[in-house]
């Protein structure tokens, strides 16, 4: 028998021998992990520069609200195409390995892992806690690695030559899915991922009073341009309460965070007006110079 029939032999009798319990877990945390690598491969702005979906910005948002405290996401910041490029593979890595059985513990225990470090990171602040995601996939990881330990003699990480070559397996894999990922990214997407980032920001005549533009500053961080009667003005679409990116709702002409909740006037400096934000957006300091609009 080959090497890779002995592969997809041994995760099939994996199935056949496990409870329902197990398998659905198995299944769902799996597939839930390598659709997230899955959606940031197909992101064409995930790891370009001047995206509003850039990791950059994501981590940005992070540092002013995770308890880790900004020196650590400082130097997060500063590698952050590694970041996601690690988060990316390490997510396909892991659900590839759950549902494929390859070093069950080790691959329960990074999913773990990382949906702690999400936590810290990200929702470390949700209240009430049930609302942060990370924390309910980090008790599901525990749980399946504390079945696993049930079901197996012993409980080691430790690897045999097999154990070491399907593992080898798995990041071939996983690096395979992260490059085919750009294949499938929206063209308008990688369009706005391969803009080249300048002071003009659109030409006045096509911003229609009322109406919005978005677009990106020199550090990826995501903005959103008004018009009014009265002039132009902008501000960060970062929300304040947990760094997710806001956006603007012209029918009841708010911005509005898509994570928690949190809702902001524009009209009003960008002030919240539904929490759990505290904190007005960041202002971005835009003017007419001709026929453009741009960052001043």
């Amino acid at each position: 028998m080959s090497h890779s029939q002995n592969f997809f032999r041994s995760a099939s009798s994996s199935w056949r021998s496990q409870s329902a319990g197990l398998r659905i877990l198995r299944l769902w945390l799996g597939i839930t992990w390598i659709y997230a690598g899955w959606d940031k491969a197909s992101d064409g702005g995930f790891l370009s520069r001047g995206s509003s979906t850039f990791i950059g910005t994501q981590l940005s948002g992070y540092s002013t609200q995770s308890p880790l405290g900004a020196g650590v996401f400082n130097k997060l910041i500063e590698h952050s195409i590694q970041v996601g490029l690690l988060v990316m593979v390490g997510e396909f890595a892991i659900g590839l390995a759950t549902l494929l059985w390859v070093a069950p513990t080790l691959a329960a225990f990074a999913g773990f892992s990382m949906s702690l470090s999400l936590w810290l990171a990200s929702s470390f602040h949700v209240s009430p806690y049930f609302l942060a995601s990370d924390t309910a996939y980090a008790v599901l990881w525990l749980s399946y690695l504390l079945l696993i330990k049930n079901n197996r003699k012993g409980f080691s990480m430790s690897l045999e030559r097999r154990g070491v070559m399907r593992i080898a397996i798995i990041g071939g894999l996983s690096v395979a899915l992260a490059g085919v990922g750009k294949f499938f990214t929206p063209k308008a997407m990688q369009d706005s991922a391969n803009a080249a980032t300048s002071t003009k920001i659109v030409k006045l005549a096509s911003l229609k009073v009322g109406a919005t533009k978005n677009f990106v500053l020199a550090d990826g961080a995501p903005a959103i341009l008004f018009r009014t009667k009265t002039g132009v003005f902008a501000y960060s679409a970062i929300c304040t309460h947990q760094g997710c990116t806001v956006a603007y709702d012209p029918a009841k002409k708010i911005m509005k965070c898509p994570c928690h909740g949190a809702e902001f006037d524009p009209l009003k400096s960008a002030k919240p007006v539904v929490g759990p934000a505290i904190n007005p957006l960041g202002a971005v300091k835009v003017a007419i110079s001709g026929a453009w609009v741009i960052l001043t």
